[in-house]
């Protein structure tokens, strides 16, 4: 098998690889308890995860995209819940820096490792009262809710005679969890429902979802924190897939050659087109990473990169679809596996953001009525 760590590998990836063989040991309880075992939820804290994208001034790394695709992956390896989960705190702190500096200070008041989620959809109400809003709401899909220290929600906030989608930061005081995750895969996610009843949010915590969206962050210019939100969306979801497909290329090379199938007639095909097939995502993914950490991107790039990463995902996605196929009846066997990982890489690629056919159609527009067609791209 092919190493896949690249060289030079950061700080983040070496501690999320030692992480992974604990991840890996755990993830059938993991995926069986509907939730990461209490030593991956704390490691994945640890391990750098929740301060990546928190800005140096309040002691986070304000670090890269490449850097949290490596390791998220690295993770993802040993478990895709993981993976999935270190990912989502990653891009949960990120959207702290759009909070006012007040907001911000309170929010990592005991560190820059503070586990913060994100409740992404607008499902929830706000009152305007003085000095913020009363909120109220039900947050499903939360993922790694379980041991959060603080919620970023969104709901729909009185603004202009109209009503704006706003995030609003929770303390965990001041939401509830409801036990509702129960996914075909990805089970270890622990992605619950958050509600709250009538909580009050002062107005240095919150902050309207648009200026997210650009990448108009509070007192950091860090490029992590002034990207627009489509350059890495992709990104966050997808990176736990490339570790997942890279973890059943292993199970699926470590079973055949335990049952002597190395000869059978289009063994070495089937391996060298899985393999080539997850290496190729993985540079559209390094590709969509090292955009994300440019200086500037382009009208384009903005339509691209949510394409290429979802492309990435689906060709990521058939790979572990044939290599079970292949493995026969074996591999679909409870407790195997390649079956944990073929239900989570099916699972996470129903997210929203990993949707080929709506990311595909905006960049086809752009790349229609960009000057020179096509071959602006």
């Amino acid at each position: 098998m092919p190493s896949w760590p690249p060289s030079g590998m950061t700080e983040l990836s070496v501690r999320a690889r030692e992480l992974s063989a604990l991840a890996a040991r755990d993830a059938d309880l993991a995926d069986t308890a509907g939730a990461l075992s209490p030593a991956v939820a704390e490691g994945i804290v640890g391990a750098g995860f929740a301060g990546h994208f928190v800005p140096a001034r309040f002691g986070g790394r304000a670090g890269s995209a490449r850097e949290l695709l490596e390791g998220v992956a690295a993770l993802a390896e040993g478990c895709t819940s993981a993976g999935w989960c270190a990912s989502v705190l990653a891009g949960a702190s990120r959207m702290g820096a759009f909070l006012p500096d007040e907001g911000q200070a309170e929010l990592w008041a005991k560190g820059p490792e503070t586990a913060v989620v994100g409740a992404l959809m607008p499902r929830g109400g706000a009152t305007e009262v003085s000095g913020g809003w009363r909120v109220s709401g039900e947050w499903n899909f939360t993922s790694a809710v379980g041991f959060s220290d603080w919620a970023l929600v969104c709901a729909l906030v009185p603004r202009g005679g109209g009503r704006e989608p706003w995030f609003l930061a929770l303390p965990r005081e001041d939401f509830r969890v409801a036990d509702t995750w129960t996914s075909v895969g990805m089970r270890g996610t622990g992605s619950n429902t958050l509600l709250a009843d009538n909580v009050f949010v002062p107005a240095h915590r919150a902050f309207a979802r648009q200026e997210m969206a650009e990448g108009r962050a509070v007192g950091s210019d860090a490029r992590c924190h002034t990207v627009p939100l489509r350059l890495v969306s992709g990104l966050l979801f997808g990176a736990p897939a490339l570790g997942a497909a890279r973890a059943a290329l292993r199970v699926w090379a470590d079973d055949s050659r335990t049952g002597a199938r190395e000869e059978e007639p289009g063994l070495r095909i089937a391996l060298s087109r899985a393999v080539v097939a997850v290496g190729a995502a993985q540079l559209l993914m390094e590709r969509a990473a090292g955009v994300a950490d440019a200086p500037r991107a382009g009208a384009l790039d903005v339509l691209r990169s949510p394409a290429e990463c979802a492309f990435a995902v689906e060709q990521l996605v058939d790979v572990v679809e044939r290599l079970l196929r292949s493995c026969g009846s074996t591999a679909q066997l409870a407790g195997h596996p390649l079956q944990r990982l073929w239900r989570d890489v099916h699972s996470l690629s129903s997210h929203v953001a990993l949707r080929f056919d709506p990311a595909a159609a905006a960049y086809g527009s752009g790349l229609l009525s960009a000057d020179g067609g096509i071959c602006a791209a």
